[in-house]
């Protein structure tokens, strides 16, 4: 069993900060690509960011310079820095982990979290 575990969201204004966690627990044997998403409400849930276990990084357009993305791999967590927020970064914000188990080796499952709310006010 493996779950992910987001924290941080929650109500801010508009050019303001937010860090959300992830941590990821259970029976993980390694975990590759770690990673947030995010959906707003009647859109499609959409890539925000990305960073592999070796650190590097991919982010969407429209969070480029405000957003930054880290992990802790001793920890299993990564975490997403949120800096000049806007009130269309307001959404859901999910966890996602591409991870392999001791159960099954040679097998990489994809993760979700919960998710966690984020809305920026005007």
């Amino acid at each position: 069993q493996v779950q992910l575990v987001e924290s941080g969201g929650g109500l801010v204004q508009a050019g303001g900060s937010l860090r959300l966690s992830c941590a990821a627990s259970g029976t993980i044997f390694s975990i590759n690509v770690m990673g947030w998403y995010r959906q707003a409400p009647g859109k499609k849930r959409e890539l925000v960011a990305t960073i592999t276990n070796g650190g590097s990084t991919n982010y969407a357009d429209s969070v480029k310079d405000r957003f930054t993305i880290s992990r802790d791999n001793a920890r299993n967590t990564v975490y997403l820095q949120m800096n000049s927020l806007k009130p269309e970064d307001t959404a859901v914000y999910y966890c996602n982990a591409y991870i392999t188990t001791t159960q099954a080796m040679n097998v990489v499952y994809r993760y979700w979290g919960q998710g966690t709310q984020v809305t920026v006010s005007s």
